[in-house]
């Protein structure tokens, strides 16, 4: 089966946006998503992006202002705040979650978009491994065994091949 190959971060507001919506392409052209969670900052900084802490006020207006609001509308995905209150996190666990189900073989298409849907629409810090455990539950996913993977040496070299990829494809 032809694979669609799925660069994003357990906490991107645009990935949000567009995960139902691929999940729906994808299921409709009978291809399999190839998920490849990594580093969005890291990757940001070594392409050369501002760092949002850096941007301008009317900038980050904008982009987590209007523009949010515009694609949430367009996408139908309801949206928290102006941003979600544990955005600044770091976001290695639930990623390595993300690819722990992966090495485990599990789908997570469900699953990734749960991570995001939870972090914009409800405001849930992702990051904290009660979290992820919790929502995880909610999928009828046993969550042990992902979250005692998630930063194991395997998940972390995947982690940083998705990374060291994304940075050398201009993801």
């Amino acid at each position: 089966m032809a694979e669609i190959e799925y660069f994003y971060s357990a906490h991107s507001l645009f990935a949000y946006f567009g995960s139902a919506r691929l999940s729906e392409v994808a299921r409709v052209a009978g291809r399999r998503i190839a998920h490849k969670p990594f580093d969005l900052h890291r990757a940001m900084t070594a392409l050369g992006a501002v760092p949002f802490g850096e941007r301008s006020q009317a900038h980050y207006d904008y982009f987590f202002g209007r523009e949010k609001e515009r694609w949430a509308e367009h996408r139908g995905a309801p949206i928290t705040g102006p941003t979600p209150s544990h955005h600044g996190k770091d976001m290695t666990l639930p990623n390595g979650m993300l690819i722990a189900g992966l090495v485990q073989g599990h789908d997570i298409d469900r699953l990734a978009h749960c991570l995001l849907e939870a972090h914009w629409r409800d405001d849930a810090d992702i990051a904290e491994r009660a979290t992820l455990a919790r929502l995880a539950e909610t999928l009828g996913i046993e969550p042990g065994p992902l979250l005692d993977a998630a930063l194991s040496p395997p998940v972390a070299a995947l982690y940083e091949a998705n990374t060291e990829e994304a940075i050398r494809r201009s993801v």
